[in-house]
């Protein structure tokens, strides 16, 4: 029955771990929650729409227009005012149509198909910001609680070492000076616990700000960090995918767009109008017929202009992306050299300096416990170890947020990893 018990009791508390588990918030989990609560893409799926709208109604002819008047109304004499009297008088109904070329009407929709391409670029922009700014918050606030449980650990071991410094004091073996700079060390990392735990708050405040509630579920362990999605040997090639970049891109072929539009504009559009006349009943009733075609006397200053202005807009958005690429061909290099040196730093704390710091301890704690060495030896070596451990933490936070700028740069699926 006991063993019943046992097997009941061990499946219950796997269970119990694998609900934790699954509560957890992972990296992947929170940025996914920060993109389904953005406003700000829907505004763009919004702003795409409206220009997709806009394509199709840029396509079509332009409403007929509905004319009607009187023609010749004597104002003077016996016939004043009558509508029937006068044989020139005439009440008239028509249509009028502008006939725009499907060239130009294609080119109108062209435009505004552009348009809507940029704003698909502009929400790739802000679906990379909000994954870029969401890993940021999370691994703040994570590597805040990893600092804070170094700090605790290192709390716990100076209490023991108070506790058998005061019974050393009361039994004549050590100095009250051992036991206030215990206390002296136990109050210096309950002060720097003071601090991780504003720093957890801050990094859950900033979480929430992504994902919203949830934002205080506990963390799931950071995914791998090995690798990023760049390659130093084709850095501008990658990021020609860059979403500012990509911006700029769309830009440029709006401007296009809107250039080739203005040079169909220099060939006017014809107007067609049909008009049906109506006279008194002593006369015959009539038809018009007439065609509007405008006069561009003045091309070299009006439509002429207009197109070199749209060709300017064109050229100056192709400059502004080749300026923005190099400088961000620069940054991303300087943040790949940073955290590649970041992580063979790591391997050095992880090899050597936190295993020896862990060894003086241990060496000083042996010391310590047979008479060789005094309490104040074993917590430096403590301290050593605890600013060691921090450090080592500190820079693995620093080397996470360098591959979350440089993972989230460009959007997922246009590269494959880099390592």
């Amino acid at each position: 029955m006991h063993a019943v018990l046992k097997s009941c009791s061990c499946a219950a508390l796997a269970l119990a771990a694998l609900a934790a588990h699954a509560q957890a918030l992972s990296l992947p989990e929170a940025q996914r929650r920060a993109l389904e609560r953005s406003r700000q893409l829907a505004a763009q799926d919004s702003a795409v729409r409206a220009s997709r709208e806009m394509a199709v109604a840029a396509g079509q002819l332009p409403d007929p227009v509905l004319k009607a008047g009187i023609d010749n109304l004597p104002v003077t004499g016996e016939d004043r005012f009558s509508t029937t009297s006068d044989f020139m008088t005439m009440r008239r109904i028509g249509v009028m149509q502008e006939l725009t070329r499907s060239e130009k009407r294609a080119l109108r929709a062209q435009r505004f198909e552009r348009e809507a391409d940029k704003s698909v670029a502009e929400k790739a922009a802000i679906a990379a910001s909000i994954e870029r700014g969401t890993a940021l918050a999370w691994l703040e606030r994570y590597y805040a609680e990893v600092m804070l449980k170094v700090i605790g650990e290192q709390i716990g071991q100076v209490k023991g070492e108070i506790a058998a410094a005061d019974a050393a004091y009361r039994g004549g073996r050590g100095s009250q000076a051992d036991v206030i700079g215990a206390h002296g060390t136990l109050a210096a990392l309950e002060d720097k616990a003071s601090e991780m735990r504003r720093r957890v708050l801050v990094g859950g405040a900033n979480l929430a700000r992504w994902v919203g509630e949830g934002a205080d579920a506990p963390l799931a362990p950071p995914p791998p960090m090995e690798s990023v999605r760049l390659d130093e040997a084709e850095l501008e090639l990658d990021l020609v995918h860059h979403p500012d970049i990509a911006v700029l891109a769309r830009q440029e072929d709006l401007a296009t767009a809107e250039a080739r539009v203005a040079q169909a504009s220099r060939n006017p559009d014809w107007t067609v109008e049909l008009a049906y006349q109506q006279r008194g009943p002593a006369f015959s009733n009539m038809v018009s017929v007439g065609i509007s075609v405008p006069l561009p006397w003045d091309r070299g200053n009006r439509q002429d202009r207009e197109i070199a202005s749209k060709l300017a807009m064109a050229e100056q958005a192709r400059a502004q992306r080749e300026e923005l690429l190099r400088a961000h061909a620069g940054e991303v290099r300087a943040l790949l050299i940073e955290w590649q040196n970041g992580r063979e730093r790591l391997v050095r704390y992880e090899k050597d300096l936190v295993p020896l710091a862990a060894e003086r301890s241990r060496a000083a704690l042996a010391a310590y416990q047979g008479g060789r060495a005094g309490i104040t030896d074993l917590l430096l070596a403590r301290r050593n170890e605890t600013e060691l451990r921090l450090q080592a933490v500190q820079l693995e936070m620093e080397t996470a947020r360098l591959w979350a700028q440089l993972n989230f740069l460009i959007p997922a699926g246009h590269r494959e990893t880099r390592q």
